[in-house]
């Protein structure tokens, strides 16, 4: 990601003219950000003109109110030429890179205006922060160094994911985070809306979803309905209205967003409301919890089915994550019809079987104009060395696939890529973000770099980048989620934004700055201050 945000390019934008500064999210400078330095500044005060290019499709209200915050009194005119402040498309594509931007104050190009030029909205959008950052207010005048800045990203995907399962945060508090994310320049929103402990998203087909399964979370797994309802009247559970409110929320700041949607474990609270699905829950007559989906039985497909299509309706990323890790394949095992269908179908093992039904649901997601992600146990190994786990023998994950590495050696994100596969690092070691500072102090976060060693060059595009987990076991507060998110969010855009040889952590703890002031403003940073 970027360096960090304005702190960077505050400091560099006094270099020598045609310095080259690292690329930071945070000050915003993003990738090989070239910098070039002017004498003077612009100082803006009262109301200041602002074009936004009509193809841009900008939310006019979204960039108002980052300019306000900045200081900056937007009125908007539709002569780019009268502008002050100009957003603009480039007349003809220049960079290759839908994320890049150029943005000019006081350049001998743009003269007395402040110029933001990118080939699409996201180049323009990040100008935009980049923008915020920089700036600075006294008494009334906002002050903006004189420079030029051409920026792009390192890696195409820098997500933060979200565990709504495990306890349920609430539209406005994914709003809070959206709002950081685009701050940070992060683009994925990786929405984790249903595990064993709680189904999070209305499907109108299946009401039992959220009627029942929506009541529980990591804390609360074995009480009623009834009793949820006393405990916590409140719903727990995204309507697809809701959905779709914040998923235009995500548009507007450049963020897709990506669900997950589990199979064939972590699938208790679906189990639960129809325990029909369950391979033991049906043998037993009840939701047993850590049940797997019989994914042998065509009703079962049928139900999954189902479910996507309403999904994908919801989410026009056109990628949805299936989720795949920790299956306890006991479920499988000890189930005689899924056992003769293993061997009439030529499935030795349950990777196999695993590996079988994540294809087809991977055809049939690519039906709907949609692509696959998953943990990367969906490419059959046995990541973690269990002696009660063989690998998959006969089937080979689907062309095309993206694979989210989380566990296992290294080894096997080399060994992904070298079968064709895209890969989005997300190593725990590094990006959870539920671990303690003990285990993942803030140096360490900014030191991960989603290329592992050993890598060939040529095959380094195939990381397509990062992701930062805040899974919700321990977080049924907005406190404890804040404690453990701020400030290594910042350190995880970084590693996206920047490439590693780019990145200084000095530097970046001083023009982290700014963004801890917000932050503390906001309520973000309190009692982890003496952390990090």
């Amino acid at each position: 990601m970027k360096k960090l945000f304005i702190g960077l390019v505050a400091a560099a934008l006094f270099a020598v003219n045609g310095t080259r500064a690292q690329n930071h999210p945070i000050e915003i400078l993003p990738k090989p950000v070239k910098i070039v330095a002017f004498q003077n500044a612009a100082v803006l005060s009262g109301e200041t003109s602002v074009y936004l290019d009509p193809k841009a499709n900008l939310n006019q209200d979204y960039v108002t109110g980052v300019l306000k915050e900045a200081g900056i009194d937007p009125v908007y005119t539709t002569k780019a030429k009268k502008a002050k402040l100009a957003f603009k498309l480039n007349a003809v594509p220049s960079n290759n890179n839908d994320e890049a931007y150029r943005l000019a104050v006081m350049s001998p190009d743009s003269k007395k205006q402040i110029v933001a030029t990118a080939d699409a909205r996201a180049g323009l959008l990040y100008a935009l922060q980049t923008l915020r950052q920089m700036t600075t207010l006294q008494n009334g005048l906002v002050t903006i160094p004189a420079c030029v800045i051409t920026d792009a990203p390192a890696f195409p995907w820098r997500a933060y994911m979200q565990d709504e399962s495990r306890h349920f945060q609430g539209a406005e508090t994914v709003k809070n985070l959206l709002d950081e994310m685009a701050r940070l320049k992060m683009n994925t929103f990786h929405w984790h809306l249903v595990d064993d402990q709680g189904w999070r998203i209305e499907i109108k087909k299946y009401p039992k979803l959220t009627e029942l399964g929506s009541k529980r979370d990591f804390d609360h797994m074995n009480v009623t309905s009834e009793e949820w309802d006393e405990l916590f009247p409140k719903r727990a559970y995204y309507t697809q209205d809701e959905i779709r409110d914040i998923v235009k929320y995500a548009d507007d700041r450049g963020i897709k967003v990506i669900p997950e949607i589990e199979v064939p474990g972590h699938a208790s609270a679906s189990i639960y409301a129809y325990p029909w699905i369950g391979a033991t829950s049906r043998r037993e007559g009840k939701a047993v919890v850590g049940d797997l989906y019989d994914v042998t039985d065509p009703k079962v497909e049928e139900f999954l089915h189902d479910i996507l299509d309403e999904v994908v309706a919801l989410f026009p990323s056109k990628i949805v994550h299936i989720g795949g890790d920790e299956a306890n394949y006991t479920h499988w095992q000890n189930s005689e019809e899924i056992q003769a269908f293993m061997k009439a179908n030529g499935l030795p093992t349950c990777s196999d079987l695993q590996v079988w039904a994540i294809n087809r649901m991977s055809k049939y997601l690519a039906s709907k104009g949609c692509r696959m992600i998953g943990w990367n146990e969906i490419t059959g190994d046995n990541v973690r060395g269990e002696a009660h786990v063989q690998a998959s023998q006969s089937e080979k994950l689907a062309p095309g696939t993206i694979v989210q590495f989380w566990d296992g050696d290294i080894s096997l994100v080399n060994k992904a890529i070298e079968k064709g596969y895209d890969v989005v690092n997300s190593n725990r070691f590094f990006t959870y973000l539920d671990y303690p500072y003990e285990v993942t102090p803030f140096e360490k976060a900014y030191s991960f770099n989603p290329i592992p060693d050993g890598l060939a060059d040529a095959d380094k595009e195939k990381i397509l980048g990062t992701g930062c987990q805040m899974w919700g076991e321990f977080t049924p507060n907005l406190d404890r989620l804040y404690y453990q998110i701020f400030p290594r969010i910042a350190a995880y855009a970084e590693c996206g934004w920047t490439p590693a040889d780019k990145k200084y952590y000095e530097d970046f703890r001083k023009r982290l700055k700014k963004i801890e002031n917000i932050w503390k403003e906001k309520g973000y940073l309190k009692t982890q201050l003496d952390k990090y």
